[in-house]
């Protein structure tokens, strides 16, 4: 088990839990939003969820509220409205800080093991991004809201996907099905 396993962050009841609490032979860690563009994504990450979770996918969500504030709600807002929304069942962990100051050391790991992310040959949305003055930080940051790491069995992380590739993306399902 890597040290990625150990390092703690608290459940949707503010339970203390890490990782290996969420045992998978793949493991799909997404920072998501509310009232983002991408929020729609919640409805693919389902659809993955229920088709490889038997198999031994687990996704988990974390809220995350760095990119123009787009998940300003409470912990409890934010679980109603995943379910509520997009019927979700997978764990939508608390809010934690993905990019800057008061980085969680998930993310800090997670970044620093794998700083580059797959992105679609058009870099159509890195464009959007990056002309709206939105794309800010360094190269191995966080993009923006639902990017996405694939970690192994034995925490080991092995892609990054950039936020606009989608779970039903050819290329997350191939990676999460090598996995499984």
């Amino acid at each position: 088990m890597s040290n990625l396993h150990a390092i703690s962050f608290q459940d949707k009841n503010g339970a203390e839990k890490n990782l290996a609490d969420y045992p998978a032979k793949a493991q799909l860690i997404v920072n998501v939003a509310s009232k983002c563009g991408l929020t729609p994504q919640y409805t693919g990450l389902q659809a993955l969820y229920e088709k490889y979770h038997a198999q031994g996918l687990e996704i988990l969500a974390f809220p995350a509220n760095e990119f123009l504030a787009q998940e300003p709600g409470s912990n409890e807002e934010i679980q109603n409205f995943c379910s509520v929304n997009y019927g979700v069942t997978f764990p939508v962990l608390q809010k934690i800080v993905v990019k800057g100051e008061g980085i969680h050391p998930l993310y800090q790991v997670l970044i620093a093991a794998h700083p580059e992310a797959t992105k679609n040959a058009d870099n159509a949305f890195e464009d959007r991004l990056k002309g709206a003055g939105l794309l800010t930080g360094e190269a191995h940051e966080i993009h923006w809201n639902f990017e996405k790491f694939l970690v192994d069995g034995n925490g080991e992380i092995v892609a990054r996907f950039f936020p606009d590739i989608t779970a039903e993306d050819e290329r997350v399902v191939t990676a999460i099905e090598a996995l499984l």
